[in-house]
């Protein structure tokens, strides 16, 4: 029997029902953050708006076929630049203010304020799927100087919106959008034998960088403008009990919740650690106090799930794009989720990412949700075979 495919288009209720569980997860986490009493602001009902929203972009983005996505990348990654050029050149405004010492959003009266460095990252994650697609459909037959001129290619697309990132400065996000380009060189056909010296210079110059922090920050601070604030993060996060009422107040407020939380949880609305800003940043220490151990272990297996689907969706479909555009996106969500629980535990510094999905914001959600919009669009236009060629 020949081949016969669907070309009927599906709506991937999988990935449908994981946004909708931690649409849940959010709402309880926030809800518990706000009854402490210290905000005046009702920020479930702004987060249930913002999941409204956010899965209206995330729906529309589904309808972009792989094609219409690689004539799209690189006007999406240009307007993001363009945001960040706006950030970069405005004065401190109430437009574009300088909250905790970083120029980052923008203010909306009314509306509220936008952060276009959350969608950038799923700008790149498009504009480098984009390059990787191209440059292996030109050079089919590769060697070490095709490889190179790729590493370069994704390099320098990399380039500009890290550049302008930093200089906010954002050093979470800045991670974030190493961390997108890491994954997809890895799977990109470039060769170890250009990948592993490469790395080994990052390597060695992230080494360094961490020996002047420890040994040397005058230097730091003097030569390459690094803020004495981010360096006393790195201290806080190393010895958090020396700088309590300084850096570290957060990160022992979390180990405190997390800790009292024990296996079972004191339950919503229980006698709870004050933990500032407990809605965004550190909403998985007030789920892991209110549900405890069991609380916090559901959370990290649902980032499993998603993640293990994902992966699951990049080895079945047949475009190389859609794969590319898949490991963006574990990259992405996977260093949000490992780099947010990991700064509530202190296995590593705070860098105020916030958890996927779950913690308060509009502009984290959107982008989030943009990413899961082309993720549904990558099921939604996959064409499944009914019958096998071997019948």
């Amino acid at each position: 029997m020949g081949n016969n495919r669907s070309n009927v288009p599906r709506f991937d209720v999988n990935i449908a029902f994981l946004l909708f569980l931690f649409f849940c997860v959010s709402c309880i986490g926030i809800y518990s953050a706000q009854s402490s009493g210290q905000y005046n602001e009702n920020f479930l009902v702004k987060q249930i708006i913002w999941y409204i929203v956010s899965g209206g972009i995330a729906f529309g983005v589904m309808f972009l076929d792989s094609d219409q996505l690689q004539k799209l990348s690189w006007y999406a990654y240009a307007f993001g630049v363009f945001l960040l050029l706006i950030l970069f050149v405005a004065p401190n405004t109430s437009f574009t203010p300088v909250r905790n010492g970083a120029q980052s959003w923008f203010i909306f009266p009314g509306l509220g304020s936008i952060q276009p460095s959350e969608f950038v990252k799923v700008f790149l994650v498009v504009a480098l799927s984009n390059v990787v697609t191209k440059h292996n459909e030109k050079y089919r037959i590769r060697g070490f100087r095709e490889d190179f001129l790729l590493l370069l290619k994704m390099g320098l697309t990399l380039a500009l919106p890290l550049g302008l990132v930093l200089s906010q400065p954002d050093l979470g996000t800045s991670l974030v959008l190493l961390a997108i380009f890491v994954g997809l060189v890895f799977v990109s056909g470039i060769s170890w034998k250009l990948i592993v010296p490469a790395f080994s210079v990052l390597a060695v110059f992230g080494g360094t960088v961490l020996s002047l922090v420890m040994y040397a920050p005058d230097f730091l601070e003097k030569y390459l403008g690094v803020n004495p604030y981010q360096l006393t993060r790195i201290y806080a996060w190393l010895d958090p009990r020396s700088y309590s009422g300084e850096g570290a107040y957060h990160l022992l407020q979390s180990l405190m919740a997390i800790g009292s939380g024990m296996v079972e949880g004191k339950g919503i609305g229980g006698e709870g650690v004050y933990i500032p800003e407990g809605h965004t940043d550190f909403i998985f220490a007030i789920i892991a106090e209110d549900f405890g151990f069991i609380g916090g272990s559901v959370v990290i297996s649902l980032f499993f799930v998603l993640i293990y689907y994902l992966i699951k969706l990049g080895l079945e479909t047949k475009e190389a794009f859609n794969s590319y555009l898949c490991v963006g996106v574990i990259s992405m969500v996977t260093f949000h989720v490992f780099q947010n629980i990991g700064m509530t535990i202190q296995v590593l510094p705070i860098t105020g990412i916030p958890l996927p999905f779950i913690s308060y914001g509009g502009s984290s959600l959107m982008g989030n949700m943009l990413a899961m919009g082309l993720m549904l669009g990558v099921s939604y236009h996959h064409k499944r075979y009914m019958f096998s060629s071997n019948g």
